[in-house]
C-alpha cells in the first residue's frame, strides 16, 4: 500500500467517524447485523438517511456487509461492525502515524458521551474513573491489558438492540500513556 493510499484510508476513517450518528450506528452493529431499515427504526432516522450513513461507514472500511435478505420483493443488505477486524485494521493502517486520528476519535467520542449521559439511568449505579496518575510501567501494562480484555468481552457479549433480557449500557474507555513534562 502506498503512502497516498494509507493517507486516503486515514482520511476516510476520520470523515466516517466525524458524524455522531455513525458512532451510534457502529455501536448498534456490534451486537447484530442490521439493515438500513433496522438502523433507521432504532435511531429514528429515515431509511435514506440510515442508508447514507451505512454507505459512508462501508466505504471507509468501518463496517462489513453481512449478507442479504429478501424483503417485500426487494433485497436488503445487512451490515455488521467487527471490532476485532477494526482493531487489526487500525494497527495496519494507522500504526504510529495515527496520533491525530486517535485525538480526533477521542473528541468525537467525548461529544457522544455527552449525549449518552442525558439518557443515563443513574439509579442503578454508574462508575467513572478520571485520573492523571504516575504508576510503575509494568503495573500500567497489566491494568491496561485487563481493561482491553474487558472491552473485548463487552463487544463479544453485545446483542441486537432491545433483545429480551438485555439492558442498554454505555461504556467509554480511553487510556493512554502521557508524555513526561
Amino acid at each position: 500500500m502506498s503512502l497516498g493510499d494509507e493517507s486516503d484510508r486515514r482520511q476516510a476513517a476520520l470523515r466516517a467517524m466525524a458524524h455522531p450518528v455513525r458512532l451510534r450506528i457502529l455501536s448498534l452493529l456490534t451486537g447484530a447485523s442490521l439493515t438500513a431499515a433496522d438502523v433507521g427504526r432504532e435511531l429514528g432516522l429515515t431509511h435514506a438517511n440510515a442508508s447514507y450513513h451505512l454507505r459512508q461507514l462501508l466505504a471507509a472500511g468501518m463496517i462489513v456487509q453481512a449478507g442479504e435478505e429478501r424483503i417485500r420483493g426487494g433485497v436488503a443488505k445487512r451490515y455488521r461492525y467487527d471490532s476485532e477486524r477494526d482493531r487489526a485494521r487500525d494497527r495496519e493502517t494507522f500504526g504510529d502515524q495515527g496520533f491525530d486520528t486517535q485525538r480526533a476519535l477521542f473528541a468525537a467520542v467525548a461529544n457522544e458521551l455527552t449525549r449518552r449521559t442525558a439518557e443515563a439511568n443513574w439509579s442503578v449505579g454508574a462508575t467513572m474513573t478520571d485520573a492523571e496518575l504516575w504508576v510503575d510501567p509494568e503495573v500500567w501494562r497489566e491494568i491496561r491489558d485487563r481493561i482491553v480484555q474487558a472491552s473485548r468481552d463487552l463487544h463479544d457479549a453485545a446483542q441486537a438492540p432491545r433483545t429480551p433480557g438485555t439492558v442498554r449500557t454505555s461504556s467509554t474507555i480511553a487510556m493512554f500513556r502521557m508524555e513526561d513534562s
